[in-house]
């Protein structure tokens, strides 16, 4: 009889150390169960964040600088994650550069190509991985990538040759371009060739040299302004690839007592060409809205990350493939409208333009 009464003693015990488990077991799910779906959902968040890669091929130009800081803004805005890696002018650094950024999990590659061909090579690799590619202003060739977006590069060429032709309808013109390893330099050409062209049939225009400056040196555009001004040569008006050949080719001018006599025109409106143009050094630059750049690269960006369609009307052709063209509109600037464009945007501030000139101090 008190062995039964000590099983069943024991079988209650047992049962009530069940019930213990099992209340203990459904507390603790009830106290953590409220903070799990939680974390979970946080983390499938941050899983969920658009991962850019950018790929600059050098940031030696001020503008590079500007885009890149911008374009992280932008990213970061839009609650996406962006990671930057710069070659410095080297292909074999992009290319490496670029490994490390898909081992990084990007969802889309920007690009902007050192060399305009060999960069085909990232743009392949991206692919492998299924991963998106933006042409950032620079246009990969034969590499079909998902989105090229730039300026109007034939359009710079035009406003360049304009502002020259205004000033100079006859004479002797000089033109050094950048890099023959960037794209935009061959359509630039195919914009002045429009205007100069025709004046150099009719004899009213003299191209007196048609350089280019490998890895847009502005020491090699100093050179060959100074050596032909050396040689005994007139030259009216000089076409400068960018603002940094512009420096370049205007030191060499002022050797010989030319700077402010000479039209230059330039490109990307850097803060120091600015300012030669309120001083009178520099005739005009053409203007490109960085900021608007980078917004349409980062709204691009993350469309394509995720899947939506681009509704992207132009196209380009390059080399090889027709690829989907955003195009922005490039806008000429002089000393009578810098402080409509640049400075009003924000670009460049009033007093650092005007640093070295007097008319900060007259308005």
């Amino acid at each position: 009889m008190m062995r039964a009464k000590q099983i069943v003693k024991k079988g209650i015990l047992i049962f009530l150390t069940v019930v213990l488990v099992m209340l203990l077991y459904l507390t603790f799910k009830n106290l953590y169960g409220t903070k799990h779906p939680q974390k979970d959902k946080e983390a499938e968040i941050v899983d969920n964040r658009v991962k850019i890669g950018f790929s600059l091929g050098t940031l030696k130009e001020e503008r590079w600088m500007k885009d890149r800081d911008i374009l992280m803004a932008k990213v970061k805005d839009l609650g996406g994650d962006i990671i930057v890696q710069n070659a410095n002018n080297d292909d074999q650094d992009q290319l490496k550069q670029v490994r490390y950024l898909l081992d990084q999990g990007i969802d889309v590659l920007v690009i902007v190509p050192n060399d305009l061909e060999k960069a085909a090579a990232a743009v392949e690799l991206a692919k492998r991985q299924g991963v998106k590619v933006i042409s950032y202003d620079r246009l990969v060739l034969k590499s079909n990538v998902d989105l090229y977006i730039s300026f109007d590069n034939v359009r710079v060429g035009e406003l360049m040759a304009k502002y020259v032709l205004e000033h100079v309808p006859e004479g002797n013109v000089l033109i050094v371009n950048g890099a023959t390893s960037d794209h935009n330099t061959k359509m630039i050409k195919e914009g002045y060739d429009k205007l100069l062209q025709p004046k150099v049939k009719s004899g009213h225009i003299k191209i007196i040299a048609e350089e280019w400056a490998s890895n847009w040196m502005n020491e090699y555009a100093f050179r060959v302004t100074d050596e032909l001004l050396q040689q005994g040569n007139a030259i009216h008006a000089i076409i400068a690839g960018n603002d940094g050949l512009a420096d370049g080719i205007i030191g060499a001018l002022s050797e010989h007592r030319l700077a402010g006599k000479t039209v230059v025109a330039g490109q990307d409106a850097d803060l120091a060409a600015c300012q030669r143009i309120v001083e009178g050094t520099q005739l005009m630059t053409v203007y490109k809205p960085i900021e608007k750049l980078a917004d349409v690269t980062a709204k691009m960006a993350v469309k394509l990350a995720r899947g939506e369609s681009l509704d992207i009307e132009n196209s380009i052709f390059d080399g090889r493939y027709s690829v989907p063209y955003y195009v922005l509109e490039p806008i000429a600037v002089d000393k009578n409208n810098i402080d409509e464009t640049i400075i009003k945007d924000g670009f460049h501030m009033r007093d650092e333009v005007y640093r070295n000139s007097t008319e900060l101090y007259n308005q």
